[in-house]
């Protein structure tokens, strides 16, 4: 078995190490022995999203957005949006996450549009929403640690459903306690920290997921994970 990963401009949208998650895949890709290659789309270069089986795209401030606006608009878009309409498996962090949506207008009102790939928005507001933070993933009945660093506050449309609920922090936007975005295999959150290695049963069931996608059934074999379980308990006993 093998995966091909996609990670989308890592030279520009790697805020706070989220490279780390790529990382994280292939080393638990390769030590249960299943091949996995990993691929850089930046700007100016062509993205053909259905040779991918994840689609990454990391997190980076709002004037680094503003720069991508112009490559991602048509072809870039469109590969996105048929990728994920056919259950590519994607991961999105912060920036990464809001530029996946219809929009984000700043707290000034100017308004910046995105790919439309989800259905939801983002407003800026002159207040940071920062700091350690956890969330329950409902869909796999574990709490997530994660770090968030994000004056834009989302919403989520009819169409998407939150990934969990905030249990310390501010998610999604301060106001209705829920983190994070889930369409098909889309998993969007504001987690930095990095995300995958203090949370491993992410990880795998994104790869597995992923696998499932391709192949039509997979099983991942255990892995001890003794010191990411510590990161993720002694995180998780602050934040409670």
């Amino acid at each position: 078995m093998e995966l091909k990963i996609c990670h989308l401009y890592p030279d520009i949208l790697n805020l706070y190490g989220d490279r780390g998650n790529i990382l994280c895949m292939q080393k638990r890709l390769a030590w249960r022995g299943i091949d996995v290659s990993v691929e850089g789309v930046s700007i100016g270069e062509s993205l053909k999203a259905s040779d991918y089986d994840i689609l990454f795209v990391g997190g980076g401030q709002d004037f680094e957005q503003e720069v991508l606006l112009a490559d991602l608009e048509g072809e870039k878009t469109a590969e996105i949006k048929a990728a994920i309409e056919d259950g590519v498996t994607t991961l999105a962090i912060c920036g990464g996450y809001q530029m996946l949506g219809q929009y984000y207008k700043t707290w000034d009102g100017q308004q910046c549009d995105f790919t439309g790939a989800l259905d939801l928005y983002t407003i800026g507001s002159k207040d940071r929403m920062i700091g350690n933070y956890m969330y329950e993933c409902e869909e796999l009945g574990v709490n997530v640690v994660g770090f968030e660093n994000h004056s834009g506050k989302t919403y989520l449309g009819s169409s998407v459903r939150p990934i969990g609920k905030v249990l310390a922090g501010y998610g999604n936007n301060g106001e209705d306690h829920m983190e994070g975005a889930r369409y098909k295999n889309v998993y969007a959150t504001y987690s930095h920290g990095c995300l995958l290695p203090k949370n491993p049963a992410i990880c795998d069931f994104l790869l597995k997921t992923a696998l499932e996608h391709k192949y039509g059934s997979a099983e991942l074999e255990p892995l001890p994970d003794v010191l990411e379980k510590a990161a993720h308990d002694r995180m998780e006993a602050r934040l409670k």
